[in-house]
C-alpha cells in the first residue's frame, strides 16, 4: 500500500521519522477500518495560506483549517484483494498542527498523526456530523494512535 508524501512547505521541517510514523498510521488506520487493500493515499503538508485557500474554494470557509480529506471515489465500493484503489489525498497544514500540538499539550508529532488518521478515515467514509458518529470515528483515531505508541496523556479537548 503506497503512501506518497509531498510537502509543499517550507515553514516546518518535515524529517524522515515523522514521513515514517504517518505511514504507519495510515497503515494502521486502513487496517483498523478493515480495508487494507492496496490501496493509495496521498499526504500533502501545507501551509496556513495553502490550506485556507482550499478551504475558501472547496468549502466556501475562508480560514486556515488543520486538516483536509479529498476522496477520489467518494461513495465506491472498496475493490476485491488484488486491486489498487487511490482513496484520497489528506493535506495537512503543519503550521495548524504544530500551533495545535502546544495548544493541546501534547506536542506536534501526535497532532499531526491525530490530524493523519482524522483525514484517512474521512477517505473512508466516516463522519463526525451525529454524535454517535462521532464517539465512533474518535475511539478509531485513539485506537489507531496508541498502536502507534502515542497514547493520550493530557487533558481531554483533543
Amino acid at each position: 500500500m503506497p503512501v506518497l508524501v509531498n510537502n509543499l512547505q517550507e515553514e516546518v521541517p518535515v524529517v524522515e521519522h515523522l514521513t515514517g510514523l504517518l505511514t504507519r498510521v495510515v497503515e494502521e488506520t486502513l487496517m483498523l477500518a478493515g480495508r487494507m487493500v492496496d490501496a493509495e493515499v496521498s499526504l500533502v503538508f501545507v501551509n496556513d495560506e495553502y490550506i485556507r485557500r482550499l478551504n475558501r474554494e472547496y468549502r466556501g470557509v475562508d480560514c486556515p483549517t488543520d486538516v483536509l480529506s479529498f476522496a477520489m471515489e467518494e461513495g465506491e465500493p472498496m475493490p476485491e484483494a488484488g486491486e489498487e484503489k487511490v482513496l484520497g489525498d489528506v493535506v495537512i497544514s503543519l503550521e495548524t498542527a504544530r500551533r495545535q500540538g502546544e495548544e493541546y499539550g501534547h506536542g506536534f508529532q501526535r497532532e499531526v498523526a491525530y490530524l493523519t488518521v482524522h483525514g484517512v478515515l474521512h477517505l473512508l467514509g466516516y463522519d463526525h456530523q451525529e454524535e454517535t458518529a462521532a464517539r465512533r470515528m474518535r475511539e478509531m483515531e485513539e485506537a489507531v494512535l496508541a498502536r502507534v505508541g502515542l497514547t493520550r496523556e493530557f487533558p481531554p479537548g483533543r
